[in-house]
């Protein structure tokens, strides 16, 4: 997952919860092989491999994953879309230097999950070079699947964190929640806020977590499907909700929608901890 990962389960005899726990763990190496872009034999890279020729046949996992992201991309006004992981040509993050217009303007026209044409167990990416892909919510995906696996294995105490993407097994032993802290965006050993639950799920996307900054401006590798450039309205946003999924994209789609995220998020009935730009907090429900 490329991240830091922490699972602890408790409450139970240590044989069960060891099961339980590889069962988890098994999970989330599973769903990383079959739908990482880093891997030549995973779904993703075989559906983008095929871009311009045939439909790819997909099982009903993928599909519903498809499924997910056609929602997302309609509820966030098109600024969703998995398609866009194809503007990574334009921007190396190690170098340290943002594309020029043209590099992104070559780039937009194989963005566009409009474009992406699914069939009866099939999708097929019309244009050669277009690409999906499942980062923007794989990874959240992937602990509630490993969150599932626990509790099939009884486990019933306990949570999963891939990367400060949390899915809550269940609460504490003692019935108390668990309690995460949500990091400072400027300062990586520092918190802002505490949440505690007993379950669900809590998210948080940033402009922390990949990013350079160039003649003073912070460029973060969130990016705008509509324009090619990074976001730059918020710092931070979490949001809590009852799957891991759901709040991952909650926090990605306010992230890109900039000014218009508030209201998004109180739309949702979402609770949320929003870090503006200047640094001031915005919360609701939760911080």
């Amino acid at each position: 997952m490329a991240s830091a990962c922490e699972l602890q389960l408790e409450g139970a005899e240590a044989g069960l919860l060891a099961a339980a726990a590889d069962d988890a763990l098994a999970e989330v190496r599973r769903v990383e092989a079959k739908y990482s872009r880093f891997r030549e034999d995973s779904v993703v890279s075989r559906i983008n491999a095929a871009a311009g020729g045939e439909p790819v046949p997909v099982d009903e996992e993928t599909a519903a994953l498809l499924d997910f992201a056609a929602r997302l991309f309609e509820s966030s006004g098109g600024r969703f879309d998995i398609t866009s992981g194809v503007l990574r040509r334009a921007w190396d993050f190690r170098r340290g230097v943002p594309p020029t217009d043209d590099m992104l303007h070559a780039l937009l026209p194989l963005v566009g999950w409009g474009l992406v044409e699914r069939g009866s167990g099939t999708v097929r990416l019309p244009r050669p070079g277009m690409e999906i892909d499942f980062g923007g919510f794989g990874k959240e995906y992937a602990a509630d699947r490993a969150a599932a696996a626990a509790i099939a294995g009884g486990a019933r105490h306990g949570f999963v964190n891939l990367g400060g993407d949390i899915r809550v097994v269940g609460a504490r032993t003692d019935g108390t929640p668990w309690r995460f802290g949500i990091q400072h965006p400027r300062d990586a050993a520092a918190t802002v806020a505490s949440v505690e639950l007993a379950v669900g799920a809590l998210a948080t996307s940033g402009d922390y977590e990949r990013f350079f900054v160039h003649g003073g401006v912070r460029y973060c590798h969130v990016l705008d499907p509509t324009t090619g450039w990074p976001v730059q309205h918020w710092q931070s946003v979490s949001a809590t909700a009852p799957l891991c999924v759901a709040a991952g994209a909650l926090c990605t789609v306010a992230m890109l929608l900039g000014p218009d995220a508030l209201p998004f998020l109180q739309s949702q009935e979402a609770a949320y901890l929003a870090i503006d730009a200047g640094g001031a907090l915005h919360a609701g429900g939760l911080g």
